[in-house]
């Protein structure tokens, strides 16, 4: 199947950086842009170069307050006190100069592609650049400043009436996202994420249900640490299938953190590219079967910016524009680019190999945990049927 398709860059989207030794790291989606260059999947006509949100625009989401904070902070005037009160300034989220400025090009970016997608011009839109689904109304959390994601999915009902589903396959729970809509029947969110026993922000539990009228429309799987390709795509793939028909949605917002894979450092699932393949294929199908289409995919989280990033955003890309994930051999003048740079030896294939990482010894019931999980989100569903039956 091929679709209009639009890709987001701007090489402004680089200047989101903290410091050199900071996890969260651009420069992955530099080197995604120029893999799907090298694999002659990307060219000039399908960038959309995004915009810098207005101040009013990110208040759809943002306290006037915070934002100031955040100018501030950009321009060295916060102090360590006033930027503690606001998430700012902490080993996650450092100041850097003209914070303001690069936080709110991510956000257009992803005014862009949904303006894109709202204005019939294009099926589907890929900004990498977003994603920061940790920011909060008045505060900055987990490397996220500005929270584009929540931004993009008030904005879009303050222009249509469309039912917006947000999907969240970060091995963090989405939880800036969910609180952001949290009471609102009109957006349902859906995170498949690392149980946060283990794992930062520790939310994002299966009771985790929505309040007032909002309840029913928070959906969580939060799957066991070190579960495995077969476990991952069975209970996600399932799940997503009955809450788009439970919700029926107008328009996906898909956020792909792609640090589920077994060599992201900050995580302990055990994911292969496999999954990185289904994921865009299973969001690319439910999008044209219940949504026309309508389809942005943001990025996220992925710490492994080498060896996994790339080859995992590059697969969202083929599938937008044509239907098919990438096999075989990584063009050797993206390797050739990079491996210079690179700490570790650069990958070859688009595959990992199938003995990429040793066995699991509690394969089974990590099977079966993940199963039980699944059933008490799917029961959610139900219950809410019954509701919407009788009132």
């Amino acid at each position: 199947m091929s679709c209009r398709s639009k890709f987001v860059f701007s090489d402004d989207v680089l200047k989101y950086k903290f410091k050199d030794d900071h996890p969260f790291n651009q420069l992955r989606v530099a080197m995604t842009k120029d893999l799907l260059e090298n694999e002659h999947a990307l060219s000039d006509e399908h960038i959309l170069t995004p915009r810098i949100a207005t101040e009013e625009e990110l208040c759809l989401f943002h306290s006037s307050k915070y934002v100031e904070a955040v100018k501030k902070a950009g321009g060295e005037s916060l102090t360590e006190e006033e930027g503690l009160e606001y998430g700012i300034g902490t080993e996650d989220t450092p100041m850097f100069e003209g914070m303001h400025e690069a936080s709110s090009l991510l956000v257009g970016s992803t005014l862009t592609a949904i303006d894109s997608v709202l204005n019939g011009e294009t099926d589907h839109v890929l900004n990498l650049g977003g994603g920061l689904h940790h920011g909060f109304e008045r505060k900055a959390s987990g490397f996220c400043i500005y929270n584009d994601g929540a931004v993009g999915i008030k904005y879009i009902r303050e222009k249509t009436d469309y039912k917006v589903l947000y999907v969240d396959t970060d091995a963090h729970h989405g939880d800036g996202v969910q609180w952001a809509f949290y009471d609102d029947p009109n957006v349902c969110t859906f995170s498949i994420h690392e149980t946060g026993r283990y794992l930062f922000p520790g939310t994002g539990n299966v009771n985790e249900r929505g309040l007032k009228e909002g309840y029913g429309y928070s959906f969580n799987l939060p799957i066991d640490a070190f579960t495995e390709d077969d476990s991952f795509l069975e209970v996600y793939e399932y799940a997503f299938k009955q809450i788009m028909e439970f919700f029926k949605p107008d328009i996906i917002i898909t956020q792909n953190g792609a640090d589920a894979h077994f060599l992201d450092p900050l995580t302990h699932l055990c994911s292969t590219m496999k999954i990185y393949e289904k994921i865009p294929e299973i969001s690319h199908k439910f999008a044209h079967e219940y949504c026309g289409g309508k389809w942005v995919a943001l990025g996220g989280g992925g710490y492994d910016i080498w060896r996994v990033v790339p080859r995992a955003w590059a697969q969202i890309w083929n599938v937008m524009s044509s239907g098919v994930p990438f096999q075989g051999d990584l063009p050797q003048g993206w390797i050739k680019n990079w491996q210079a740079q690179s700490p570790v030896e650069l990958p070859k294939q688009w595959s990992d190999p199938d003995d990429a990482y040793e066995a699991i010894p509690r394969r089974q019931e990590i099977t079966e945990k993940n199963k039980k999980v699944l059933e008490s989100c799917m029961k959610l569903i139900h219950n809410q049927q019954k509701f919407d039956t009788h009132s």
